[in-house]
């Protein structure tokens, strides 16, 4: 039998869940057991949970048969538990370092008690963390072992699942069970503690608990939040009914008074707070739920405990209520103030229109910062005007960049009096970034695309890294988040870390990344004429050296040089260098650059607008830490990694894929320190290799995941068409890959030999 019995109940929290699962397998007190408790998730999280399970043996994976909610689950859970003690944590939590060998030796010093309550801290999105206000009364109870009428403070603990462990013997003869629907550890908390004969403390940070912006029932407003005073009720009821023997203390009568003093202050807080949040109580439903608090304050209100002046009316209420709400309203306008003075009159005009009506069939198209036409916008925009001809797309573009849209798109200037005409009533803002000025609107339908699968920190998690380079920031990065309604993914991955680093309360959907599906759709002959329209030498193996942005000092040498890699290649090999978008031209001062580019060594395709033409046209792929090689993978063609700075990009930017572990599915292929080391994997044959080609299986499996030629259908379908379901994914084994350039110039060679059996002498023609 297990000395703990940890139950997790997880709803669509795969972004989280894998940190909190580590945090309990991976404590230094191994006598554990762990039950996973998934309640119908709509994302992987069950597939993660059973991922899990399969690796150890102490997760027990339990998957619920319809949607319950995290009391059920939690009981759930814990009906399956074997442990001497029962601990929950929520799946978006974390144990701390230590925290179960703290936990067992501190039972054990306290002769085993009922009721083991410990510290935790609150971690908010920006992962700030503050202190939970327990401490002093941990602190103050030390090494005593106590019950609630000896110590009534103890009721004032925050009323969590997750800061205490009980002894299971006392969870099942106490009839202790956490209650279904919101507030459903109000119950289990109090419960736990006015039923325990013996509690103890521990004056320690265990649990980091999660404060989540969107998802919750406690972040979502709604007249759910009105069983917070049943609970309530519920629990005074249960006060009131204790008798001898119930607890190892007092029964019913005066000696409940301190609990009942203690217990009623607790409860008039947590009510009054619910009124005041926005967030929680709609204006609509503030009168309502105003005097079902009151009623219930006043109701259990101990003789001689004041009255809050707030709850002597509604009207007493709204005055005070009202007073707090205007100063925080005078402050903002002071802040705001001074922008207020900066907007134009087309921002004026764009607030103006937004109360037009949406054009239902508009469809305002965004990439690379509005400065291109190109990405997986782009592929959207080309199947929309296939089977969706109705919808009329319009691109977003700067006035520097108007010359980057293609012939015949329709376009409109970032700025101009008709982007902001568009900008509000187009009902659907597709794009890979953000449109300047948006606010959103009901009804408007915003679509995240993203730029690639996440190999750099993103979003929230950027903001911990010095080489972060300059822009919006992370808080921007969330506000834009907040107006995204759906957003795509090309692998399991970036659907975890699109969770953690963006969190709002959008859909993501895995339906590959619409640019890629040119990889799955590429003809042999689409492929030689890329190789053409590149001027690649017929024969020559084509290298495509794709970098990440970086930034850098000015004079500051980059980590490859060009011109002696080309050396060392030799004539066999061409390079095709494509600079960052984001990045300065590359190495153009060398005063070899030009002449190796006359010489054909090297192609500068730096001003190509579409990835995934180069990507097709090349024999491999040189890169660094670019997430080109995310999407190259899909190809099944060589890549090699450039490591050279592999660590200080590592600890500057942060990475989320340890691309030199040599592990299958974090290491595509083969490593590189430096140019000969370059140039020595492609003379040897290693880049293209058994053990390469083995490693760039498993890379793919792992990050191609939902690429199979069929994304920008099923975004169309989805997100503009408006369908419910997403077109299923091609079995692996039902895919096809874009031919290599070998394969292409071989196809083309025996259509020739054929075209020349059939015309040649002796030839008979139909």
């Amino acid at each position: 039998m297990p000395r703990f019995s940890v139950i997790v109940p997880a709803r669509s929290v795969q972004g989280f869940l894998r940190a909190c699962l580590d945090s309990v397998l991976e404590q230094s007190h191994r006598d554990v057991e762990l039950i996973a408790v998934d309640d119908c998730s709509a994302d992987a999280t069950g597939a993660i949970i059973d991922e899990y399970a399969r690796r150890d043996p102490r997760l027990t994976a339990l998957h619920q048969r319809r949607p319950s909610g995290a009391g059920p689950s939690r009981n759930a859970g814990a009906a399956l538990a074997r442990g001497d003690y029962l601990l929950f944590l929520d799946g978006d939590d974390t144990l701390a370092p230590g925290a179960l060998a703290a936990v067992d030796a501190r039972l054990r010093a306290c002769g085993e008690p009922d009721v083991l309550l410990w510290d935790h801290e609150r971690m908010d999105v920006w992962e700030r963390r503050r202190p939970s206000g327990d401490g002093a009364f941990l602190e103050a109870a030390g090494d005593a072992v106590f019950d609630a009428v000896q110590r009534p403070g103890v009721l004032g603990v925050e009323p969590a699942a997750w800061n205490r462990a009980v002894r299971r013997e006392h969870w099942t003869g106490r009839g202790l069970a956490f209650a279904d629907g919101p507030y459903e550890d109000v119950p289990y908390a109090y419960g736990s503690l006015l039923t325990a004969g013996r509690v103890a403390t521990l004056d320690q940070v265990c649990v980091t608990w999660r404060e989540r912006r969107r998802g919750s029932a406690v972040t979502t407003p709604g007249r759910h939040h009105f069983v917070a005073v049943e609970r309530y009720e519920e629990l005074f009821a249960r006060l009131d009914g204790l008798v001898p023997g119930e607890r190892d203390g007092e029964g019913a009568g005066d000696g409940l008074l301190p609990l009942r003093t203690v217990l009623h202050a607790r409860m008039t807080d947590r009510l009054l707070a619910i009124l005041d949040d926005p967030d929680r109580i709609v204006p609509a439903d503030r009168a309502a739920f105003f005097r079902a608090a009151s009623r219930c304050i006043r109701a259990h209100r101990p003789d001689g405990a004041p009255l809050p002046a707030a709850l002597r009316s509604y009207r007493a209420y709204r005055s005070l209520h009202g007073a707090q709400v205007l100063r925080r309203e005078v402050a903002k306008e002071l802040r705001d103030r001074g922008e207020a003075a900066a907007r134009t009159a087309f921002r004026r005009y764009y607030g103006l229109r937004l109360h037009t009506p949406l054009d239902a069939d508009l469809v305002l198209y965004g990439a690379r910062g509005n400065r291109a036409v190109t990405g997986n916008p782009y592929a959207v925009d080309r199947k929309a005007r296939e089977i969706a001809p109705q919808l009329h797309g319009v691109w977003a573009v700067h006035q520097d960049a108007v010359d980057a849209v293609p012939a015949g798109a329709d376009h409109v200037t970032v700025g101009s009096r008709r982007y902001w005409e568009l900008l509000a009533r187009a009902t659907y803002l597709v794009t890979d970034g953000d449109f300047p000025g948006a606010a959103g609107r009901p009804g408007q339908i915003c679509l995240q695309t993203h730029q690639g699968t996440p190999l750099k920190a993103t979003g929230l998690d950027s903001h911990r890294y010095p080489g972060t380079p300059a822009g919006p920031g992370p808080g921007r990065a969330l506000e834009h988040a907040d107006q995204w309604d759906f957003c795509l993914s090309a692998n399991q991955h970036s659907s975890e870390i699109w969770q953690r680093a963006y969190p709002s309360s959008y859909e993501t959907l895995a339906t590959g990344f619409p640019r890629n599906d040119r990889y799955a759709t590429a003809t042999a002959a689409e492929v030689r004429a890329l190789r053409a329209a590149f001027g690649i030498r017929p024969g020559a193996t084509a290298v495509l050296y794709a970098p990440t942005h970086r930034v850098r000092p000015d004079g500051a040498v980059p980590p490859l040089d060009v011109v002696r890699l080309a050396a060392a290649l030799g004539p066999r090999f061409q390079l095709l260098v494509r600079e960052h978008p984001y990045s300065g031209p590359h190495q153009g001062a060398h005063p070899r650059t030009a002449a190796l580019q006359e010489e054909g060594a090297v192609l500068d395709v730096s001003g190509h607008p579409h990835i995934e033409d180069l990507c097709l046209a090349a024999d491999a792929l040189l890169c660094d830490f670019s997430s080109v090689l995310f999407d190259y993978a899909g190809l099944d063609r060589p890549i090699v990694v450039h490591t050279a700075d592999w660590d200080a990009f590592r600890l500057t930017r942060g990475v989320y894929v340890d691309l030199l572990s040599g592990r299958p599915g974090d290491t595509p292929g083969v490593l590189a320190a430096d140019e000969a080391d370059i140039a020595g994997a492609f003379h040897s044959g290693r880049w293209d290799g058994p053990a390469a080609a083995a490693l760039r299986a498993a890379f793919r499996e792992r990050f191609c995941q939902y690429d199979d030629g069929l994304a920008a259908e099923r975004v169309v379908r989805r997100v503009l068409l408006g369908e419910d379901d997403l077109l299923p994914l091609l079995p692996p084994g039902e895919r096809r890959t874009a031919p290599s350039p070998r394969a292409a110039e071989r196809a083309a060679a025996r259509q020739d030999g054929a075209t020349r059996t059939l015309t040649g002498p002796g030839a008979v023609v139909g």
